[in-house]
């Protein structure tokens, strides 16, 4: 019961913030490209979690952990948290004073390619039970190297991209892509330093680094 007062809490607190982020800077609730967003980013939340309190109830408690202990790691987290408040009240801005016109077929495109990243997501964590909101080292830990994890070593961060970038068309705005172009780089140095920790203390990855070349995105990097 904890567990899901916990789960249900931090959905209805990440509803109410980025409906506050995105309803008051556009001064309005007819925002349809917000409702369209958050409909996208919290019905399948929702539908995950409730498979994961029922199937995996462990998995579901380390996603809900987002306590950082690596200093690189918490200067990420700050970063994500800046492109994301950003983001989403130049987005709503641009709304409310009709800065960028985006196409409809923009919009469907960009919503698609956001499920399609959590279809991806929701894969990696069906293959990797170890998989965690924070960088470490679990106890008994192996490495995964089957499915996405047999194309690029951090498939889960490919999954955000899918999900993360196309968030500003999905609202329906062309100017907030810039704040959100700096995702990128909070992954790229996520995941450099991620790799840095599971060298030193994940047996096996060394190996696995040499066997599975690309880290995020095949024949590129």
């Amino acid at each position: 019961m904890k567990l899901l007062f916990s789960a249900l809490v931090k959905l209805v607190l990440g509803i109410f913030l980025v409906g506050s982020l995105l309803f008051l800077p556009a001064w309005t609730i007819y925002y349809p490209y917000a409702w369209l967003f958050i409909c996208l980013l919290f019905v399948p939340m929702l539908i995950m979690g409730i498979v994961l309190f029922i199937k995996a109830p462990k998995l579901l408690e380390k996603r809900l952990n987002n306590k950082e202990k690596q200093k690189t790691q918490k200067g990420v987290i700050k970063l994500l948290g800046f492109v994301f408040l950003i983001g989403f009240i130049l987005c709503a801005l641009d709304f409310r004073f009709g800065w960028s016109n985006v196409p409809l077929w923009i919009v469907i495109v960009s919503s698609v390619l956001f499920e399609l990243g959590y279809l991806m997501y929701a894969e990696v964590m069906r293959e990797n039970a170890y998989i965690s909101r924070t960088v470490e080292v679990q106890e008994n830990q192996k490495v995964v190297s089957t499915g996405l994890y047999g194309v690029v070593r951090h498939p889960m961060y490919l999954a955000t991209l899918f999900m993360f970038l196309p968030m500003p068309l999905i609202l329906g705005s062309f100017w907030g892509l810039i704040p959100f172009a700096f995702y990128i780089v909070a992954i790229i140095i996520r995941i450099i330093n991620e790799e840095k920790v599971l060298v030193t203390g994940l047996d096996g990855y060394l190996e696995y680094k040499k066997k599975v070349k690309y880290r995020l995105i095949p024949f590129i990097w």
